[in-house]
């Protein structure tokens, strides 16, 4: 009994080393579009994804750009809130894989874009699209912003769709 409940305490923390691991990789691929391309420049890797190298001091596209430091507030209290529910979350809860899974994708590119902004100043933008809205073609990700976006989605689809969700509804408001 013991030896299982070793086991599972080691299973709740593994989602701390990924969460690492994610941010790291992140990170790497930030180092890499710094060190090999100029602001701005840009490398094809396909016919629609690019490498482009781009620093950005506001928040999702660009937003607040003109007031980073209200935009790294903000980000800074969005992180807060992000691993806070991280942390409690995978501490706390028992299975919820994919919730788990959600929090932590979205941890890490917290994690990620928060310490360009302490370090860096702004943050390392590196992946582009070829498309034929002009607009969109000029928005530039990282893959913290993928993780964010993943990991939201994953997370509003385990509250949607978690099992046993209308059925607990249902005899909640039966009693009343």
């Amino acid at each position: 009994m013991r030896q299982i409940r070793q086991w599972r305490n080691s299973m709740k923390i593994r989602w701390f080393p990924i969460t690492a691991a994610l941010a790291a990789a992140d990170q790497a691929a930030k180092c890499y579009a710094e060190n090999k391309l100029a602001k701005g420049e840009e490398r094809a890797i396909t016919d629609k994804v690019v490498l482009r190298h781009v620093q950005n001091e506001g928040v999702c596209m660009s937003l607040l750009e003109d007031e980073p430091e209200t935009a790294r507030i903000l980000a800074g209290a969005a992180s807060g809130a992000v691993l806070g529910w991280h942390a409690f979350t995978v501490v706390t809860k028992k299975k919820r894989f994919w919730k788990k899974a959600g929090l932590s994708l979205m941890a890490a590119g917290s994690i990620s874009n928060m310490f360009d902004r302490l370090v860096r100043g702004h943050v390392v933008d590196y992946v582009g699209f070829r498309l034929e809205d002009k607009h969109l073609e000029g928005i530039t990700y990282n893959f913290a912003d993928f993780f964010i976006a993943a990991g939201a989605v994953i997370t509003v689809m385990t509250k949607l769709f978690r099992p046993g969700s209308k059925k607990k509804k249902k005899a909640k408001t039966k009693s009343v």
